[in-house]
């Protein structure tokens, strides 16, 4: 499912339109991706949290020549599922 499918499944469920229903889905994905460029943690009760993880620079080997480099530090986001998102996922 991509975000047009999430807008037209909210738009079915909620009485509203499509066009609404996406500005809903984008202001959500919006608002998550503004706090995480923040290092803000966003938890969502009963689905689970985005959480920034800091990921510090490492010694990498390029796979064709077999040369040693540098790989940058990065932030990565990560997403940990509730125990009720677990459970559905493992039923």
């Amino acid at each position: 499912m991509n975000s047009a499918g999430l807008a037209d499944a909210i738009a079915a469920e909620h009485d509203m339109t499509k066009a609404q229903a996406k500005a809903v889905v984008e202001s959500v994905l919006k608002a998550i991706t503004d706090a995480a460029a923040t290092g803000t943690e966003v938890s969502l009760p009963g689905f689970g949290k985005f959480k920034v993880q800091d990921r510090p620079a490492r010694e990498g080997r390029n796979p064709r020549t077999g040369e040693t480099m540098e790989i940058a530090a990065s932030r990565k986001l990560s997403f940990q599922p509730s125990k009720a998102v677990r459970d559905a996922l493992n039923a």
